[in-house]
Parts: C-alpha cells; structure tokens; sequence
C-alpha cells in the first residue's frame, strides 16, 4: 500500500457514487480504486464566509482496509476531495 501513503496535493478529487442516509460516504473512487469504507470515525460540517458568499462543506474521517482517509465534500457543487491520508 506504499501508494497510499505519498504526499497528495491539497486536495484529490474522489467520486463517491455510494452513501448511506444519502449523506455518510458508503464507498469512494479514488486514483481508479474503489475503498469501501468500513467505519466513519468522525463528520462535522463547516460553514464560511468567503467572496462567492456563504461556502458549506461536510468534512469526513472514514476508514477503509487500508487506511483512514479526510474526505470534503462541497455542498453547493456536490463534489468530493481526499484531503488526506491519515495512515495505513
């Protein structure tokens, strides 16, 4: 799993075509693999201020076989980022 944990951008973009409630990530595609996620360990929501006005975005620490991961997913586009990989 030594691809896992090498350094990432600010932020991946990652598809998460399964949740659960239709909001808690069941699964995510990243790089081409799919995780499927055992345990959502931790979920809050952010909401700011910036120029575009007011920006919301849930933020998530899942972990799969593998690893843990920080998924966000930006609520007025509807779409998800790997923040990071938390370990293996």
């Amino acid at each position: 799993m030594a691809s896992l944990t090498r350094a990432l951008p600010a932020k991946e973009p990652i598809a998460v075509p399964v949740r659960q409630n239709n909001f808690f990530p069941k699964m995510f595609v990243w790089r081409g693999q799919r995780h499927d996620i055992r345990a959502v360990e931790a979920c809050h929501t952010e909401v700011r201020r910036d120029w575009r006005g007011q920006v919301a975005s849930h933020h998530f620490r899942v972990r799969t076989e593998a690893a843990s991961f920080d998924l966000t997913q930006d609520l007025a586009r509807d779409v998800w980022f790997l923040e990071r990989v938390v370990g293996d």
